[in-house]
C-alpha cells in the first residue's frame, strides 16, 4: 500500500510538472494591425517589420517569463471596419495578450471602443494630434507639444509670424490645425488661411494658387497618406519657394527619398527619430534593421515606435511576472525607461505617453537633412497639467481637445 502511494505521488508529480512545461511553453500572443496594402500601406506596413524585429529580439534572448512572444497579424488593408472587424477576431477568438494597431488616427479611434469594451491593453505607435487619456492605452509616438510646438516656434523665429495650414480633413488633420493656433498665439504668429484636404485628393492646383496669393511666411502641412504626397511636386512645377513646417512628413512617409530635390528643400519637421539620426545607438539599429530586412525603403518614426513599443511591453511583462492585463498596465505605469534607437525614453505613468528627445530637422535642396536644435527629454504634459489626467489614480478614455 505505502508502495502504490509513493507510485501514485510520483505520477501526479510527473502530471503536474508535464502541466507546468506545456504552460510555461505558451507563446504570449502579440496581436498586430498595420495595414500591408490600401492607402496607408507605404507608411505603416514597414510597422510590422518593427514588430517582428522586436520579437526576434526578444525571443533569441530567452524570450518572456521563459515564454517565446508571437505575432498574429492579418492585413486591415487601410480600411476602419476591418481593423474594427480584425481587433474583435484577435481579441476573442486568438486570445491575444496585447494589440498594436493603426496608423492614422482614424483607425485608432475606431479600434479604441472596441479595447475598452473588452479591457485589452493597446499600444497606439504613431506620432499623433495629442488628448488621448485611456487607462487601456498607451502611446510611443509624440503629441503636439513635442512636435507642433517646437516646429512652430522655430518656424516663427526663422521665417516671420504668417502661417498657412493645410490639414488632411479628418480628427488628425483637424486637432493638429487647432493646436497650431495655439502655439502661434502663444509665440505670437498669425494663421492667415487654413484648408482642409479629403484624404484622396491628388490635385493641389487651386490649394498652390490660393496659398501664393496669401503669401505667408511659412507652410504648415499636416496632409498625409500617399495621394497627398504629390502636392509637393506640384508645388515645385508652380513655383511655390515657401518653407514648410510639419509634424509628420519625411520623418513618416520619407517624401525626400522618394521625390527628386528639390520637392522638399525648405521643408521643417517636429521630430524625435528619422533613419538619418546620426547616433551610435541609432546607427546600429539600422544596421540590424537592414539586415533582418534589407528592402524596407525607409525606417521612419513610426516602425521606430512600434519597435519600442514592442520592447517596453515585454519589459512590463518581466517586471509584472504575468500577462495578466491589470497587473501589465500596473508595470507599465511604474515609471519604465528604455533606450531606444531614438535616444532614452520614459514612459509617463499619468499620461501613458512617452518623455524624449525632439529634434528640428531641415530639408536642404539637394534632400539632405540637417539637426540645427534639440529639445532634451521633452514632457508630454498637457493631458496632466491641463487635464489633471493622472492615469494611476483616475481611469478614463476620451480624448480631450484644446
Amino acid at each position: 500500500m505505502k508502495r502504490l502511494s509513493i507510485v501514485t505521488a510520483v505520477v501526479v508529480l510527473l502530471i503536474t510538472m508535464s502541466a507546468s512545461t506545456l504552460f510555461a511553453a505558451d507563446p504570449i500572443k502579440i496581436g498586430i494591425l498595420e495595414s500591408r496594402s490600401g492607402t496607408f500601406a507605404l507608411h505603416a506596413g514597414p510597422k510590422y517589420l518593427a514588430a517582428q524585429l522586436a520579437v526576434s529580439e526578444i525571443n533569441d534572448a530567452g524570450g518572456v517569463l521563459g515564454r517565446q512572444l508571437e505575432l498574429i497579424a492579418p492585413d486591415p488593408q487601410s480600411d476602419n471596419r476591418r481593423f474594427q472587424e480584425l481587433a474583435r477576431r484577435l481579441i476573442l477568438r486568438d486570445e491575444v495578450d496585447v494589440l498594436f494597431a493603426g496608423f492614422a488616427s482614424a483607425a485608432r479611434e475606431a479600434v479604441r471602443p472596441i479595447i475598452n469594451e473588452y479591457e485589452m491593453l493597446y499600444f497606439y505607435n504613431n506620432q499623433y494630434e495629442g488628448g488621448v487619456a485611456d487607462k487601456y492605452t498607451f502611446c510611443t509616438g509624440p503629441v503636439p507639444e513635442q512636435q507642433i510646438e517646437p516646429v512652430i516656434e522655430y518656424c516663427i523665429e526663422q521665417f516671420g509670424p504668417k502661417m498657412y495650414i493645410l490639414a488632411a480633413d479628418y480628427n488628425f488633420g483637424q486637432l493638429s490645425a487647432k493646436w497650431t493656433h495655439v502655439f502661434a498665439e502663444k509665440y505670437g504668429g498669425e494663421v492667415i488661411g487654413e484648408e482642409f484636404i479629403p484624404l484622396e485628393v491628388t490635385q493641389f492646383a487651386s490649394s498652390i494658387e490660393r496659398i501664393q496669393q496669401a503669401k505667408p511666411d511659412f507652410l504648415v502641412m499636416y496632409i498625409t497618406g500617399d495621394p497627398h504626397a504629390s502636392f509637393y511636386p506640384q508645388a515645385v512645377a508652380a513655383g511655390l519657394n515657401i518653407p514648410f513646417a510639419t509634424s509628420i512628413n519625411v520623418a513618416q512617409g520619407y517624401e525626400h527619398k522618394r521625390f527628386n530635390p528639390p520637392a522638399l528643400g525648405g521643408m521643417h519637421i517636429g521630430v524625435h527619430y528619422v533613419e538619418e539620426l546620426p547616433t551610435p545607438a541609432n546607427e546600429e539599429f539600422v544596421a540590424r534593421f537592414r539586415k533582418m530586412f534589407p528592402d524596407v525603403p525607409y525606417i521612419g518614426e513610426q516602425t521606430q515606435n512600434t519597435y519600442v513599443g514592442i520592447h517596453l511591453y515585454a519589459q512590463a511583462v518581466e517586471k509584472a511576472g504575468t500577462t495578466d492585463i491589470p497587473k501589465v498596465i500596473e508595470a507599465l505605469e511604474s515609471g519604465l525607461s528604455f533606450d531606444a534607437p531614438e535616444g532614452k525614453v520614459y514612459l509617463d505613468p499619468k499620461t501613458h505617453h512617452l518623455v524624449r528627445d525632439v529634434r528640428i530637422v531641415v530639408v536642404d535642396d539637394n534632400h539632405e537633412l540637417h539637426f540645427p536644435k534639440t529639445y532634451p527629454q521633452v514632457w508630454p504634459d498637457w493631458l496632466s497639467k491641463e487635464k489633471g489626467v493622472d492615469l494611476t489614480k483616475k481611469a478614463e478614455s476620451i480624448q480631450y481637445e484644446p
